[in-house]
């Protein structure tokens, strides 16, 4: 059924999505007026009680509020900005400037299970990093009027130690935005996020809560310095951690490339046909009167002798033995004289990669020395304080190797800083033709003026994640000068770049609408079709026919990474086709639908068409949405 909610460009409302699917599941637990009867619902957990029984949890002062925030439909919308892309025409990679939970909430409506990875380094909540300062109770414009953000940036507030809720004004931002970006992932999806001592025993605990305690994967520690700091009064701290959650159990196969060092492993002193080889034990660390099933003669054909361990079973039940056996997999030394046989693994087998390990040195994933002077190399010195380095993010996203789909994927990064996210995704499709997509949102967040970043001419921190991009697709794309261009190089170099969006206020009137509750549906959009009536006849005079295009594409669900072409077989309307790989849709923001555009989708009813409602008379509207019936649709 039509509703005004069609018509307005609210993000999804998660919290309706839920509980439709309750009413859906559960009709019992729903009153006759539609509402959801919180006594059947503890009836349902404890039928000899509705009152709450106790139950571990996680708790602080402004949860509740942090999860109702998450789960509310954002009023915003996205504008491009065109001066500030990059190779826009071909490339893929979005980066985003404003505040991240409204920014997350708009890419709901697209990006709902199509992300592969998220990787963020929020702020570590030290008494000197900043929050977002969420207020949930402030009137519906003051967002705007407190960050300005299209034009003076967002000035954050610190989180001081010295505050009564200082771990849970941490908590607050964090757990609304992880919310909202675990519905971005695909099922096979997994995040990253790097954290210090400070709060990570407060991260883990939101995330289980969030991913859920059986979808933890493991907590990474990273060698993040060369050398001890000299500044530290007790310990010096040398490592960082890296927490990954996956987005549900169809993650079953992670592993990273194989290094030139583990290759080294393998050898072949037998001169086996099948190649390089390494031998693990065949024991079990499980005693003979352990495992029983375990314990059995095994002949060593060199000496004809049976062995048997005195005091710990073997490692395979008899009968996978006998195969190993038969595949002669047993290796009882050079001459046959070990007392027990190791069992071969050959690297032929281990094409699929390796298992990583927890621990990521330096040498494999860089430090934050290094990453200083990359960023340096790139956009000058001092500019932004304690990057990540490139080599941490590829490492992670590289685990990703189980097909060309993985190679394909989108990667988001939340917390974008300086960039390195998209550094990292760009340098990984080089190393191994990728053709992977990142989205980056930053906060315009001001930089301070004594700064050196100031000085240069940055006056936000999102103004320094896009030059840093724009300087990586510099230094590459000029890389590739005076060479031989391969069709390969060339799906390179197109993919390079980015597009820039802004977080904006809504062209349109029609989002401070308000229901009346005491009105049915259907009195309510006639209300709004009412409200729209009398507002937006001042589009008549001025808009921007970009921004409205994208604001109502986002509304219908195109990935940002859409592309417009111009239909010149209308004559009389400017329309547009437009495309984002899935979704394809004829769309026209003129004030006036004429007659000869309405006849050709009269007769050409495949594609779905879109206009703006005030174009059209009662006559027209009817007759299209007769004719192309779900294939229509007026904004």
């Amino acid at each position: 059924m039509e509703t005004y909610k069609d018509h307005i460009t609210l993000t999804p409302d998660m919290n309706e999505e839920r509980l439709n699917t309750l009413r859906e599941l559960f009709p019992d637990w729903f009153t006759q007026e539609g509402h959801l009867d919180i006594n059947e619902v503890k009836k349902a957990v404890n039928p000899d009680s509705v009152e709450e029984t106790e139950r571990y949890e996680f708790r602080w002062f402004g949860k509740s509020a942090a999860k109702r925030n998450a789960f509310t439909p954002t009023r915003a919308t996205l504008h491009y900005d065109a001066g500030r892309s990059v190779n826009a025409d071909t490339t893929e990679n979005v980066i985003i400037e404003g505040e991240n939970l409204e920014v997350l909430k708009i890419l709901s409506s697209s990006y709902r299970g199509k992300v592969k990875c998220i990787y963020i380094d929020p702020p570590y909540n030290t008494g000197e990093d900043f929050l977002y300062n969420d207020d949930f109770s402030e009137e519906k414009n003051a967002y705007w009027e407190r960050s300005e953000s299209t034009e003076n940036g967002v000035k954050l507030d610190t989180n001081s130690d010295s505050s009564g809720r200082f771990h849970s004004n941490w908590l607050d931002d964090m757990y609304s935005r992880l919310l909202v970006a675990r519905s971005l992932l695909k099922p096979d999806g997994v995040i990253f996020i790097s954290m210090d001592d400070h709060e990570i025993h407060h991260l883990r605990k939101i995330c289980d809560e969030i991913f859920g305690e059986e979808n933890f994967l493991v907590n990474i520690i990273w060698e993040k310095r060369q050398t001890r700091s000299n500044n530290s009064k007790l310990f010096g701290t040398n490592t960082e951690h890296i927490v990954c959650y996956r987005r549900s159990q169809e993650l079953i196969n992670i592993k990273e490339p194989r290094t030139e060092s583990a290759n080294e492993l393998y050898s072949n002193p037998d001169n086996d046909e099948r190649g390089p080889w390494t031998s693990i034990l065949y024991t079990n660390p499980a005693l003979r009167n352990e495992r029983p099933n375990l314990c059995y003669p095994i002949k060593n054909p060199f000496t004809g002798e049976m062995v048997e361990h005195p005091t710990n079973a073997w490692k395979y039940e008899y009968a996978t033995h006998l195969q190993h056996v038969k595949e002669n997999r047993l290796y009882w030394g050079q001459d046959g004289h070990n007392t027990y046989p190791r069992l071969k693994k050959f690297l032929s087998e281990m094409e699929g990669g390796m298992v990583p390990t927890n621990i990521w040195k330096k040498e494999d994933a860089g430090t934050t020395d290094q990453a200083t002077t990359e960023l340096e190399e790139l956009i000058g010195r001092g500019i932004f304080p304690f990057p990540k380095p490139a080599q941490l993010v590829q490492k992670a996203i590289s685990f990703f190797i189980n097909g060309n789909d993985d190679k394909d994927c989108i990667v988001l990064d939340f917390f974008a800083g300086s960039g390195t996210t998209g550094h990292a995704v760009i340098n990984q499709n080089i190393l191994d033709g990728g053709h992977r997509k990142y989205i980056l949102v930053q906060i315009p967040q001001l930089t301070d003026e004594n700064s050196n970043a100031y000085r240069a001419g940055f006056k936000t921190i999102s103004e320094i994640t896009i030059a840093r991009n724009k300087a990586v697709y510099d230094k590459i794309k000029a890389s590739y000068e005076g060479k031989l261009i391969t069709s390969e190089d060339q799906q390179q170099i197109d993919q390079l770049g980015f597009k820039v969006f802004t977080l904006s206020k809504s062209s349109f009137p029609r989002v401070d609408f308000a229901p009346d509750p005491d009105k049915s549906e259907e009195e309510n959009l006639a209300l709004f079709q009412e409200y729209v009536s009398q507002k937006e006849q001042q589009l008549t005079i001025a808009f921007n026919e970009d921004e409205l295009i994208t604001e109502i594409l986002i509304k219908q669900g195109f990935m940002l990474t859409y592309k417009l072409e111009a239909q010149l077989q209308f004559t009389k309307n400017k329309v547009y086709k437009a495309t984002d790989g899935v979704k394809t849709a004829f769309i026209t923001v003129d004030s006036q639908l004429y007659d000869e555009t309405v006849d050709y989708f009269m007769q050409h009813t495949d594609t779905k068409f879109i206009c703006i409602e005030r174009a059209l008379d009662t006559t027209k509207k009817f007759n299209l949405k007769n004719k192309m019936q779900d294939k229509f649709f007026a904004f």
